[in-house]
């Protein structure tokens, strides 16, 4: 049985299955709709960065999405956990404290380092900004049965511990 994927194609005749030229369809498929897709969170972080303050890098922005999600990191774990250098994390939580959105305290488990953490300020702004996405989700897939968003939910959280590991 010939199936179709996602652009209205033909597939080989089992779901993944690689036709003449080798090339694996469903993967195929799969990365074109991941670059889309990134594409678009690439835009929409920029967005929504200038929603929490039109002076936030789009960079910055998944700094508080940590920091709200996981609660106040030090600075060399956040660097680890986007796998950037010490003195890009630097630069950029300097920047957020400029603004007013995080801010450090010394880490009482070491005093030589410190806990960075969402101000009052920050995590409101940041809150604001997340729940108007939430429910430009909601309206973009009203259409969807709940089934289907908490599928696609539990596929992208497996893809995403996937990446991680």
């Amino acid at each position: 049985m010939r199936g179709v994927d996602v652009h209205g194609s033909e597939s080989g005749s089992e779901p993944g299955a690689s036709g003449e030229s080798g090339v694996d369809h469903a993967f195929l498929a799969l990365e074109r709709e991941l670059a889309v897709f990134l594409r678009r969170a690439r835009a929409n972080s920029g967005e929504m960065a200038r929603e929490v303050h039109p002076e936030l890098e789009a960079a910055a922005y998944g700094l508080l999405v940590r920091l709200e999600s996981a609660g106040q990191q030090r600075a060399t774990d956040l660097a680890a956990y986007f796998g950037v250098g010490k003195a890009t994390m630097s630069r950029q939580l300097r920047a957020l404290e400029a603004l007013g959105l995080v801010a450090r305290e010394p880490d009482p488990a070491d005093g030589r380092a410190s806990l960075v953490h969402l101000t009052a300020e920050g995590l409101a702004r940041y809150r604001s900004v997340r729940d108007a996405r939430r429910d430009r989700y909601v309206r973009k897939l009203a259409d969807w049965d709940r089934a289907e968003v908490a599928e696609l939910a539990r596929l992208l959280h497996h893809l995403n511990a996937r990446a991680e590991g």
